[in-house]
Formats: C-alpha cells, sequence, structure tokens
C-alpha cells in the first residue's frame, strides 16, 4: 500500500523572486518545506542562475499549471557580444570569438527577425530528452548533439540599454517553451559576432509579477509560521486566460463528479475550454457545450 503524503491540504499559488545560484526544483522543495505543504509544483522552469518569476502551485493548484505554463512569459536579459560558449549562457567555456560589434541600429533591425512565429534550436545544455536521456547529460560528456528546432511565437524583442559596445540588454514577451539562451545564441551568429547570455530574469509569467513575489530568504524567515500563508494567491489566479461561468448550486456535486453540469454563461462559445465558479470558486475546468460544461479538471472544495 502506498503511503499516504504527510503535510497540509493547502491550495493556492505562492510567487517566488528567484535568485541566482538555486534550481527551481530546490526552490519548490523549500516551499514545500516551509508551508508544510502536502503537495507542490512549478510552472516553467528557470536556470539556475536565471532570476525572477517562479509561481510554485500548491495542492490543487497544481492542477492548473498547464494554463501558467502555457501563458506569455516576458524576459529581461543581458548578452554578451563577441563571445560564443558551448552553454550559450556565462556559465559555459567560450567556444568562439569576434571583435565586431554592431552598432544599435543594426541590433534593432536584426531583432526583427526573432518576432512572430519562428523555429528554435534548444541549446546543448538543456533539458530536452535524445534518446531518452537529457541533452545535458549527453553534452557533459562531450557528446555533441542535432536537436531538432522547435517552434515558439515571440511578441516582442526590444532593445532596451547598451551599457556599452560589449553589452546588450534586451526585453522579450514570448509564449510556451522559448530558450532566451538559443535567442542570444542565434542572433549573435545573424549579427556575425557570436554572443551568449550573460544574465537573464524573467519580470512576469501570466497573472504573475516578480515585483509581487517573495524572496527565498523570506520564505526562511517566515518558515512554518501562518505569516507565509498571507503570501499565497488564490488558485482561481492560474485560470486568468480561460473564461469563466457560473455554477448553478445543483450543479457543484455533478461537476466534482466528473459529470456535465448546467452552467451560466456570457460570451463563451460552443466547445470553448472554461472553468466553472460557485460563489468566486473554482469548480472544475471543461468544455462549454450550450449551457453546461463537460469536466476534464475537478477542483476538491
Amino acid at each position: 500500500m502506498a503511503r499516504k503524503r504527510k503535510g497540509r491540504d493547502i491550495s493556492g499559488w505562492l510567487v517566488v523572486d528567484k535568485p541566482a545560484g538555486i534550481t527551481s526544483t530546490a526552490v519548490v522543495n523549500k516551499v514545500r518545506w516551509a508551508m508544510d505543504a502536502k503537495k507542490a509544483g512549478h510552472a516553467g522552469t528557470l536556470d539556475p542562475e536565471a532570476t525572477g518569476v517562479l509561481a510554485v502551485a500548491l495542492g490543487e493548484a497544481t492542477k492548473t499549471v498547464p494554463y501558467i505554463t502555457d501563458a506569455l512569459k516576458a524576459y529581461t536579459f543581458t548578452i554578451r557580444l563577441g563571445q560564443a560558449t558551448n552553454t550559450d549562457d556565462a556559465e559555459g567555456e567560450v567556444i568562439a570569438t569576434s571583435d565586431l560589434r554592431p552598432d544599435d541600429d543594426t541590433i534593432k533591425a536584426a531583432l526583427s527577425g526573432f518576432v512572430g512565429d519562428i523555429m528554435q534550436v534548444p541549446p546543448q545544455f538543456s533539458a530536452v530528452k535524445v534518446d531518452g536521456e537529457r541533452a545535458y547529460k549527453k553534452a557533459r560528456d562531450g557528446e555533441e548533439m542535432t536537436l531538432a528546432a522547435r517552434p515558439l511565437w515571440v511578441e516582442e524583442l526590444l532593445l532596451i540599454d547598451r551599457p556599452d559596445d560589449d553589452h546588450v540588454v534586451l526585453e522579450m514577451t514570448c509564449g510556451k517553451g522559448g530558450y532566451v539562451r538559443s535567442i542570444a545564441r542565434d542572433l549573435g551568429e545573424a549579427l556575425g559576432c557570436h554572443a551568449h547570455v550573460k544574465s537573464l530574469r524573467r519580470i512576469w509569467s501570466g497573472p504573475f509579477q516578480a515585483s509581487d513575489g517573495i524572496t527565498v530568504e523570506e520564505i526562511d524567515a517566515k518558515a512554518k509560521t501562518d505569516a507565509l500563508d498571507a503570501y499565497v494567491q488564490p488558485l482561481e489566479v492560474g485560470l486568468h486566460d480561460l473564461p469563466e461561468v457560473r455554477c448553478l448550486a445543483e450543479s457543484v456535486a455533478k461537476l466534482r463528479n466528473g459529470n456535465p453540469a448546467s452552467v451560466i454563461a456570457t460570451d463563451v462559445d460552443y466547445g470553448e475550454e472554461v472553468w466553472a465558479s460557485y460563489d468566486g470558486k473554482a469548480i472544475a475546468v471543461g468544455t462549454y457545450r450550450g449551457g453546461e460544461i463537460q469536466p476534464t479538471r475537478v477542483f476538491v472544495g
């Protein structure tokens, strides 16, 4: 018989402003420990040296993780011109150099080629699986791989600062699955000067802002106290991109049992994915079909 997981049945989102030098998994484990939470997960991995929004889902909110993962995200990042590295960031070994330093107008013109629907090859040091093994493990063993290009939607890519000839600060808004390191690498190749990411910060992810995030130091200081609970946002925040429909009182039990039930909806199309609420609380996510929804995910009250 499987052992029952210990911890509190707490549900919601804790937005952490992740520092550099710690993995996303380590942050989740710290949150789970600090809040004595039975269940926790995160929406969108950040590289260990990256900072900013890491949205940690607790309890029933873990069922809304896909909607945050799929949401638009924004990053600010500094790229170092004139150097390519084997990891496409500052942690790697320099493998190519150039004395060329394009001017701002040239860089801005090149950025337009990275906006819209683009194809992107992940870095060699990435979590992409190759023959059942993570690419970064193969790369650490010195194996070079041909990784397949993946589609990425880039909403916006702007030059926001030029501290000196060697460095450019960019801001990117993009969809799911983007590698900022690949943007820097490919931009450097397009400019003919090589480049890699020197620093990276996720400033927002879906409805979550880095400015609202709690630090790891604050988590440690408030661990195991009610003060930490005050930072938890409702799980419903994770459903911000879905239309909301309202449950009838008699529909609540039906939906939670996985059965179709009547809802009150406006401006919702047949077949659209929606979330159903009762007294402002999420009851289920499902498909709207003319006055009722067929639930695909249900939330325990």
